[in-house]
């Protein structure tokens, strides 16, 4: 295997580790330490991410350290595990990174169209609006213009909500775009 490769596999691992330490922790409220490892090697063990046999709990000790090294969860006195702000928010957007829309059986012909113009000093977070919108399913029309056939007005609040764009972002709903061949044939649509 190239070394491309491995080191693909290992963030998308660290990742998924991240995910399910952040949302154990959100899930419980607050947590032992003692607690968080055995629960959470089983899950990651499940899903194939870690092999329990090697080095069973050396995974998540070293990842929660890391996290509350980060600032994404915090320790109590007793020595429990709480959710930061910032931990809270990093977990959003693990979520909503994988977020699906569920797609109706027939489309009803109208575009959702997302135009946002959000300022060059908060240029990081455009680029996550656009690998947000991305993963969705939107596609480009033009530069800040994205398109999608489906309704999406609960997933574009979400995503104003979290992003803190509220007015950044306008979502229009068009019966026709002009010359939409190209992105009917994108969305597989009749």
């Amino acid at each position: 295997m190239g070394k491309i490769e491995q080191e693909s596999r290992k963030r998308t691992r660290k990742k998924l580790l991240q995910k399910v330490i952040l949302g154990s922790v959100a899930a419980a409220g607050l947590l032992s330490v003692a607690l968080v490892a055995p629960n959470a090697i089983q899950a990651l063990a499940k899903l194939g991410i870690i092999d329990i046999k090697k080095r069973r709990g050396e995974y998540i000790n070293r990842a929660r350290n890391r996290l509350v090294d980060a600032g994404l969860l915090s320790r109590d006195k007793k020595g429990f595990l709480q959710l930061t702000q910032k931990g809270e928010a990093r977990l959003r957007e693990l979520e909503l990174s994988e977020y699906r829309l569920k797609k109706p059986k027939r489309w009803d012909g109208k575009w959702r169209m997302l135009i946002f113009d959000i300022p060059e000093y908060r240029k990081t977070l455009r680029e996550k609006v656009r690998r947000t919108l991305i993963n969705i399913g939107f596609i480009r029309l033009q530069d800040s213009v994205w398109v999608y056939p489906y309704p999406c007005d609960d997933l574009i609040a979400l995503l104003k909500t979290d992003f803190r764009v509220g007015r950044d972002i306008l979502y229009i709903i068009a019966d026709s775009i002009e010359n939409d061949v190209a992105l009917r044939k994108q969305f597989a649509l009749s």
